[in-house]
């Protein structure tokens, strides 16, 4: 009886190197190596081996040691960035091979932000899941910014334009940003008139991403506003922000998928109706690497498609 060989010393060279390119993609999208060493399943020493154990094999430092978060080198961000190229073309291919059969299969990481993921997101993705039995899916909830040199997802939901030109993007959704607040603070405080007003309110902030979150924006692209608020409450969670508006304690600038119940039922009061704010519309954002796996295709019709009636039932739940 023949016996199977064992592979060669390049083929076993081959799987390990396929191999350091999963492992770092795990370690460079995750925010410590303790972090990293609970999504490997494994103990933090021997992440820190292992991690080790590559660089002497590229000879070339990938992660600086020290910082309190992962921070990748510049040659880590190099890596990191051909190792998701590379991960994704092994992906495609596996992808077009499953595309003989009718059935979705693999695996679709999706990526939300806290709020539109848990109210609108996750039932979606429960429904495509059950519909497509053969499929993996993982829904990760963030207040942090999207990171697409570390891009760990196959579609991200996005509240506002992306930053990055590198994605692409599908409108799901249209909204916008408003300021607001209720009955009770308006009548002890008054109503402001012009946007500079706002900075004799208490406006509660919410901390979001990485940007100005205490730069409010008025008007459009060919005339745009702003106004620095200040106050004594903020938080990164829209919920609770939303809840001290509600409980009479400040001004917020929140979406409209969002506050739209609360409005249409006057428990939040839109203050400045007359001035126009910037559109934040909902996006969809997935790499764009010129092949868009089914999987991923499908899903985000299946957003497009029923997204926005969600958003509206939600708002005519709040008229009735």
């Amino acid at each position: 009886m023949e016996s199977i060989r064992r592979p060669g010393r390049r083929a076993e060279a081959s799987r390990s190197s396929m191999d350091d390119l999963w492992f770092f993609q795990v370690v460079a999208s995750s925010e410590t190596l303790t972090a990293a060493s609970r999504e490997l399943g494994c103990s933090l020493s021997v992440v820190s081996k292992r991690l080790s154990a590559l660089e002497r094999r590229l000879d070339v430092r990938l992660v600086q040691r020290g910082a309190r978060r992962l921070v990748l080198t510049s040659e880590g961000e190099r890596y990191a960035a051909r190792t998701q190229a590379i991960l994704d073309q092994v992906r495609e291919l596996e992808d077009s091979l499953a595309g003989q059969s009718a059935e979705l299969r693999g695996s679709l990481t999706v990526e939300s932000t806290i709020g539109l993921g848990r109210a609108h997101v996750a039932p979606l993705l429960g429904e495509f899941a059950s519909a497509h039995p053969g499929l993996h899916v993982q829904l990760e909830t963030s207040a942090l910014p999207l990171r697409p040199h570390r891009r760990t997802f196959d579609v991200a939901v996005h509240v506002g334009t992306p930053p990055d030109s590198s994605l692409r993007m599908r409108r799901l959704a249209t909204n916008r940003r408003v300021p607001c607040a209720a009955p009770s603070y308006l009548a002890e405080h008054g109503a402001p008139a012009a946007i500079e007003d706002l900075a004799e309110h208490n406006c509660i902030v919410l901390r979001e991403n990485e940007s100005d979150y205490a730069l409010w924006r008025f008007g459009d692209a060919a005339r745009p506003r702003h106004v620095r608020v200040h106050g004594g409450l903020s938080s990164n969670d829209g919920d609770v922000v939303t809840d001290w508006a509600l409980q009479g304690r400040g001004v917020i600038m929140r979406s409209e998928w969002h506050i739209g119940p609360y409005l249409e039922r006057g428990e939040l009061v839109r203050v400045l109706p007359h001035l126009p704010t910037p559109a934040a519309d909902i996006y969809a954002l997935h790499g764009d690497d010129g092949h868009v796996p089914r999987r991923v295709g499908r899903f985000i019709d299946h957003l497009a498609s029923g997204l926005p009636s969600r958003l509206n039932r939600a708002t005519e739940a709040g008229d009735a």
